[in-house]
């Protein structure tokens, strides 16, 4: 069970309220987990991202070099003013010693310079926003996971690769939504492809009928979909409803789709469609054994974020067992130092950039006649490296990489 439960409230001056926990002390080590834990990304986040955390500190008995480690999870309701309000008051006075997972890259982006205010850490493996490497790098921040630059290379290619020359983007208006069609309209151009409009839209919408009709207008191949959570699964659906990218002429490609996506809207919607991803329940029996025991917790199989926050915990507490733990800049320092290789973060390594190379795959959703075991939706298509997926060091806007 978790040590602690503590649901931020928004108050009239935009911070929050929740339990107040002991100073730091030499002999406790704390976790912070924030994330979304009632919105629009809980399934692929929240709760289940906080027991990725606890099973990490289980699966290295509970302690760290004999102290104690203590799990503080909390509901940003995703906010990046309640989030950064909940991180100061952990940093400043709860002795929180890493953040992990921010999921949303508002929020994670407001978490990198409080992080390095107080030389704590934190790992981001709940948002894509590929500015956490770039412009918005740290020596106390980990980008552990997917980025916008690697999910825009691997779907993007692919689907001109099958001849899909132009596109039309349904994004959210907020900073993943704008990096993700930002780096997709790089690759596109590359290939000789062009981007004939693009929409945006608030974060939580309810209605996509009028974005869905003006993709469906401009003739474009693709209809690509940049957003995330609940605001996926709702476009995806209607455009079902509206008849719109279903045929030979105009497709719907989801640039970030999650396993738990694809659950809520049905493989009858999602079917065809090619994703980037970096962890799949299935994959090997290293995964199918973490993931059987979230199935048993949660009733649906764990997604690419509650996979990272169980990795980059566990290598967290590694880490801690021979670096000052309280010291935020020297712990990322040292797990830049050691390559990674586990279920989530095969051939992984850190760069000096703060992001983590590890290897992806493409994928394909089944058909809903393909489907014979539950949760088995996808089709792996082919590998894809670290190297050849994410965005590399020669293109970097990172102020710690040396030119």
């Amino acid at each position: 069970m978790l040590k602690r439960l503590s649901v931020a409230l928004a108050a009239s001056v935009g911070m929050a309220a929740f339990s107040t926990v002991a100073m730091a002390d030499s002999n406790t080590l704390r976790i912070g987990v924030l994330t979304d834990m009632s919105g629009m990304y809980a399934d692929m986040a929240g709760p289940g991202s906080a027991y990725s955390a606890e099973q990490a500190k289980a699966d290295l008995g509970g302690t760290v070099g004999g102290k104690n480690i203590e799990i503080l999870v909390a509901d940003h309701q995703n906010k990046p003013d309640v989030a950064s309000g909940i991180a100061r008051q952990w940093l400043a006075a709860d002795g929180v010693d890493v953040i992990v997972n921010a999921a949303g890259s508002a929020v994670a982006l407001a978490m990198v310079p409080l992080v390095q205010q107080y030389n704590k850490t934190l790992l981001v493996t709940g948002a894509l926003s590929a500015q956490l490497s770039n412009e918005a790098c740290s020596p106390n921040s980990v980008h552990y996971g997917l980025d916008t630059y690697a999910l825009a290379n691997g779907t993007v290619r692919a689907l001109i690769e099958q001849g899909k020359k132009s596109f039309f983007f349904i994004a959210a208006d907020y900073a993943f939504g704008r990096a993700l069609v930002q780096d997709s309209e790089k690759f596109i151009a590359a290939a000789g492809g062009n981007v004939v409009g693009a929409v945006y839209h608030p974060l939580g919408s309810a209605d996509f009928s009028s974005y869905l009709l003006q993709a469906q207008a401009s003739g474009a191949d693709i209809i690509a979909i940049a957003n995330g959570g609940s605001d996926t699964v709702n476009t995806v659906s209607q455009a079902s409803e509206f008849n719109v990218g279903g045929d030979d002429s105009q497709s719907l490609a989801s640039l970030l789709l999650f396993i738990t996506d694809v659950h809520s809207m049905g493989v009858d919607k999602a079917q065809g469609m090619v994703l980037t991803e970096g962890f799949y329940w299935n994959q090997n029996d290293e995964s199918r054994a973490f993931s059987q025991a979230f199935y048993e917790r949660f009733n649906r199989m764990p997604t690419l974020y509650q996979a990272a926050d169980y990795s980059a915990t566990r290598l967290f507490l590694e880490t801690a067992s021979r670096v000052d733990w309280t010291d935020g800049a020297a712990m990322v320092a040292e797990m830049k130092k050691q390559p990674i290789e586990d279920f989530f973060a095969r051939g992984g390594q850190i760069r000096e950039d703060g992001l983590l190379i590890h290897d992806l795959f493409l994928a394909r959703i089944k058909k809903p006649e393909d489907v014979k075991t539950p949760w088995d939706y996808y089709d792996i298509l082919q590998p894809v490296s670290g190297e050849a997926a994410f965005q590399p060091l020669s293109e970097s806007r990172c102020s710690l990489v040396k030119n």
